[in-house]
């Protein structure tokens, strides 16, 4: 089972002043100017069963980039049979040529989370972890700087990886969701 799923819109930020570091007392600082220089986009799925993390980087984020990077999943991963991606109810998924690549491998099952419901797939866990420990605390002058961190920050995950666990028990998970559609 892979959870997957995109995280748009990752800026290549370079800051004015470096990171200022942690001292008894004082938080971490940074500066809040900084200059741009462009965006990338990370196409990624989490293996629930191990932990590790396939990951690559588009200009865009259509469907022609989410075929790409799916084609990248069976080379990875020789030998299984059968494969369940869990993934938003992005407009992506639903494109003409993904439901066609998906009729041509039948080995593939595409499993959407309901709107608004993007907690429920792992990897939001990973991006979380990512954006917290790698790209807000990153500064970049370039976007091809930024994907090789991105890069970096995948196989350092990679060599330690060990599956997410859920720490909330369905019975508690179930009330809080019958609670929101009893308020709406």
């Amino acid at each position: 089972m892979l959870c997957v799923d995109e995280k748009s819109q990752i800026q290549a930020l370079d800051r004015t002043q470096p990171l200022l570091p942690l001292r008894e007392g004082l938080p971490e600082r940074r500066t809040h100017d900084y200059e741009r220089h462009g965006t990338t986009t990370l196409l990624a799925a989490l293996n629930v069963l191990n932990g590790k993390v396939t990951g690559a980087c588009y200009e865009r984020h259509t469907h022609a980039e989410f075929l790409a990077f799916r084609k990248q999943l069976p080379r990875e991963r020789r030998g299984q049979r059968e494969w369940h991606l869990i993934m938003d109810n992005y407009a992506t998924h639903k494109h003409p040529a993904v439901k066609a690549w998906r009729e041509q491998h039948p080995r593939f099952h595409l499993h959407c989370t309901p709107t608004g419901c993007s907690w429920a797939n792992m990897i939001e866990c990973w991006f979380s972890a990512l954006t917290t420990q790698r790209i807000r605390r990153g500064s970049f002058r370039s976007v091809p700087e930024s994907e090789r961190a991105i890069a970096e920050y995948i196989e350092q995950h990679n060599a330690t990886a060990r599956p997410y666990v859920w720490t909330a028990s369905v019975e508690s998970i179930v009330r809080k969701i019958n609670r929101v559609y009893a308020d709406s």
